[in-house]
């Protein structure tokens, strides 16, 4: 595993679990506790993770998203339609790029299985979602993305609002993300219903340097009449796979 995978893969599990332990890091990687250490001294630096003696805890004192294994089971419904509908926009031999987040998850596991090309992803559930595909080329690893030009791109948000645009909580995805998004022909952001009309702390960009937002057919219609209202091209799944267009104007 390369530092970067690692260092992801304990961002994921100081997420999901609040708290981590250097010693039981180093065990599960099987590296040295002073190279985590210097994983959770980097994390730290970013302000992804606070620093205890031992280990590491999630940031206090922040807005917050919630752990991964909440959100994971959090409107499921919503965001497999989104997942089938984003997965329309993929065809054979296409360069996708799936981002972190439960709804890029989604994402990755609707892929048909039929499907030939090659994944990029920075996330580590997603990577392990597709590692059996052999027809799959996939790469797992951030910083990367500057060197190749995808497809499609699907990117996870903490928040979608027509004058803030797109945001989120962790600084190190708002680099990522803007990376993506100036080497993808088509980036499609993955916002739920939830989502809409909400600004997190760190702003990736406005609403015009994506193709479109996908989201669910469920919330207030005043969240999509603002977006649209703003020309932001937003695409509505439904629940039973008939995908809805609300053209921007």
């Amino acid at each position: 595993m390369l530092p970067t995978q690692r260092r992801q893969a304990i961002l994921a599990q100081v997420r999901q679990h609040s708290a981590v332990s250097a010693d039981d890091l180093s065990r599960q990687f099987g590296v040295s506790v002073e190279t985590i250490r210097r994983d959770l001294r980097r994390l730290g630096d970013k302000g992804l993770l606070d620093r205890v003696y031992g280990g590491a805890t999630r940031p206090a004192g922040r807005s917050s998203e919630g752990s991964f294994a909440a959100r994971s089971v959090h409107r499921m419904t919503a965001k497999r339609a989104m997942a089938r509908l984003a997965v329309s926009f993929v065809e054979p031999g296409h360069t996708v790029i799936i981002d972190v987040g439960t709804s890029a998850l989604e994402v990755a596991r609707a892929l048909p299985a039929t499907f030939e090309g090659r994944v990029l992803t920075n996330s580590v559930p997603v990577a392990m979602e597709l590692s059996a595909r052999g027809e799959i080329e996939l790469l797992h690893a951030e910083a990367f993305f500057a060197d190749f030009y995808a497809d499609r791109a699907f990117l996870g948000s903490g928040g979608v609002h027509p004058e803030a645009g797109l945001t989120d909580y962790y600084p190190a995805e708002v680099v990522v993300r803007r990376t993506i998004i100036e080497h993808t022909a088509a980036s499609y952001v993955l916002a739920d219903s939830s989502k809409l009309g909400i600004i997190a702390v760190h702003r990736v960009c406005p609403l015009d340097r994506v193709t479109a937002v996908l989201t669910d057919d469920e919330g207030e219609p005043g969240a999509h009449e603002a977006l649209t209202s703003a020309g932001v091209a937003l695409l509505r799944a439904s629940g039973t796979q008939r995908p809805s267009l609300t053209e921007a104007g």
